[in-house]
């Protein structure tokens, strides 16, 4: 074992929080738009493809990418501020 200095642990930016949460009701959007395909029309009583399915499924890709996205940033956000717990992992 090697000697490791003890860095303080800043807090985390609300940088973090946002990706949280934006991380978050992007991946509930995901799962609702992949389980139950028809909200759009239900809800908001549209049917923006005719019916085709096609914007469902880019809403269940956009918010894939948002969702992993915020996810890798919060991660990121959260080693900036514990670099201790960065290291450990390894």
């Amino acid at each position: 074992m090697g000697f490791h200095a003890f860095r303080e642990v800043r807090p985390v930016r609300r940088r973090f929080w946002a990706e949280i949460a934006l991380g978050t009701l992007s991946g509930l959007l995901f799962l609702v738009t992949l389980i139950w395909r028809d909200w759009i029309e239900t809800l908001f009583g549209v049917e923006p493809d005719a019916g085709s399915g096609a914007v469902e499924w880019l809403i269940v890709a956009a918010t894939a990418l948002v969702t992993v996205l915020c996810a890798l940033g919060a991660r990121t956000e959260w080693r900036r501020t514990h670099p201790a717990a960065a290291h450990a992992s390894r």
